[in-house]
């Protein structure tokens, strides 16, 4: 078990690894970095040094910090995590983590966490991507709540672009948050569609609490 430095800064999450800052994203399936070879808890692994196009330099250019490289589900999957904002830190651990809150089931596509959402007393299935500044709702319906101007963000393989978000308000479990939300556009919301997804959770939830995020048994706790 090792416990690390946890930034939330410009919106985006980093953990500090070896006085390196790598952005931790449950939305990528890949991790990648200035260097192939990584070591997380005693666990070795090696990594991409890109992808779909994008590494440490332009990943870089993208959050507007500079950082090492990217954490995805490949590497972030393998163990327990309790993401701590409030004391900025994050554990890791290749044993069972323990996290009092309420427990929620995850389910997963491509390695990317599924977490069931309320939205308007309606259930949806929504990613779990700490690596997303602003969540994301596909839906008609988000033009109804109320507007919070224009976000520019960037996708791998897709590039930046610009979405007009809204003030949604979204429950997990018993937890209530409001959340900045978006519409991706249309190619990147049709990927959605095909996990029979609606929409992404993204880094908010985390600000002031502690949450469990422990993949391997696919729950989420807060």
């Amino acid at each position: 078990m090792i416990t690390l430095p946890l930034i939330l800064k410009n919106g985006h999450l980093f953990v500090e690894l070896a006085g390196n800052l790598w952005l931790f994203d449950t939305g990528a399936p890949t991790s990648f970095g200035e260097s192939t070879a990584l070591m997380l808890d005693e666990q070795p692994f090696t990594i991409s040094k890109s992808y779909l196009g994008l590494s440490a330099s332009t990943l870089s250019e993208f959050v507007g910090i500079p950082c090492y490289g990217l954490l995805g589900t490949d590497v972030v999957g393998q163990f327990d995590h309790l993401l701590n904002s409030v004391n900025e830190t994050l554990t890791i651990s290749k044993t069972e983590l323990k996290h009092s809150g309420r427990e929620l089931s995850l389910s997963e596509f491509m390695g990317i966490p599924i977490v069931t959402a309320q939205i308007a007393g309606q259930n949806y299935r929504m990613f779990f991507d700490t690596g997303a500044q602003i969540s994301y709702f596909q839906n008609d319906s988000l033009k109804q709540f109320p507007a919070d101007g224009v976000v520019t963000d960037f996708y791998p393989g897709f590039g930046e672009f610009q979405t007009s978000t809204h003030q949604v308000e979204v429950s997990l479990g018993d937890k209530r948050f409001t959340l900045r939300c978006g519409a991706l556009p249309h190619l990147l919301g049709m990927t959605l569609m095909m996990a029979d997804t609606q929409g992404i959770i993204g880094n908010q939830v985390l600000a002031n609490r502690l949450i469990g995020f422990f993949p391997r048994r696919r729950a989420l706790c807060l």
